[in-house]
C-alpha cells in the first residue's frame, strides 16, 4: 500500500505563498504520477496540478497556472506543490493523490488510487 501524507498548510494572507509537501511510502514512489487535488466544503474536488514519474511533464489547471508549481523529488519520496500569489478562493483542503497509471485523464479525480489525508489552506483578504 502506498501512504501518502500532505503538509505545509496554514493560514496566509493574499498575496502570500505556501510550499506544501506530500510525503510517500510504502511503495516505489518514482512509479507513481502523483497529483494535488483540492476540496472547499459543498464543492467538488478540484484538480490542481500533476507531475509525471519523470517529473518532466506537468499538468496544471487554468485557475492555478503561473502561480503554483509542482516538482518531486524522488530520492526523498516526496511532491511539493508550492503556491504563489494566493487568492482568499485558494483556500481549500489539499489533497496529493497518487496512481501507477493513469487510463484517461491526469485531470480525473477518480484515476488516482491513494489518497492522503489533506492539508488545510487558507488565505485571508
Amino acid at each position: 500500500q502506498m501512504q501518502l501524507v500532505e503538509s505545509g498548510g496554514g493560514l496566509v494572507q493574499a498575496g502570500g505563498s505556501l510550499r506544501l509537501s506530500c510525503a510517500a511510502s510504502g511503495r516505489t514512489f518514482s512509479a507513481y504520477v502523483v497529483a494535488w487535488f483540492r476540496q472547499t466544503p459543498g464543492k467538488d474536488r478540484e484538480f490542481v496540478a500533476a507531475i509525471a514519474r519523470s517529473g518532466d511533464s506537468t499538468y496544471y489547471a487554468d485557475s492555478v497556472k503561473g502561480r503554483f508549481t509542482i516538482s518531486r523529488d524522488n530520492a526523498k519520496n516526496t511532491v511539493y506543490l508550492q503556491t504563489n500569489s494566493l487568492k482568499p478562493e485558494d483556500t481549500a483542503v489539499y489533497y496529493c493523490a497518487a496512481v501507477y497509471s493513469i487510463s484517461r485523464s491526469y485531470y480525473y479525480a477518480n484515476e488516482y488510487e491513494y489518497w492522503g489525508q489533506g492539508t488545510q489552506v487558507t488565505v485571508s483578504s
